[in-house]
């Protein structure tokens, strides 16, 4: 059974950082796509940050803000968020796809006060 480990959200007051972590340990090769997704409740779940090899695509709120990467260690990706807004609040997924692999994270809560 994969487990994607997730880290780094928490409570940042708005126009600051926050850094989240993705591991998705256990995998003996590199999985193609990693990507981050958020949600509010009660509304569909959104793209946020998507890496592919060295390809980034951003949802537009992201642009400017966020910037995706992936680490030197098989499997992890991170999300640098500047900026913060209140609208920002959500829980934030990890999801690392191959193929027909497809693997999510149990999310992480990212509150950005006013």
């Amino acid at each position: 059974q994969v487990h994607v480990v997730e880290s780094g959200g928490g409570l940042v007051a708005a126009g600051g950082s926050l850094r989240l972590s993705c591991e998705v340990p256990g995998i003996g090769f590199n999985l193609h796509a990693m990507a981050w997704y958020r949600q509010v409740a009660g509304r569909q779940r959104e793209l946020v940050a998507r890496i592919v090899i060295t390809f980034t695509e951003y949802g537009e709120f992201a642009k400017g803000r966020f910037t995706i990467s992936r680490g030197n260690a098989k499997n992890t990706a991170y999300l640098q968020m500047n900026d913060l807004e209140p609208e920002d609040t959500a829980v934030y997924y990890c999801n690392a796809q191959d193929t027909s692999l497809d693997f999510w994270g149990q999310g992480t809560q990212v509150t950005v006060s006013s």
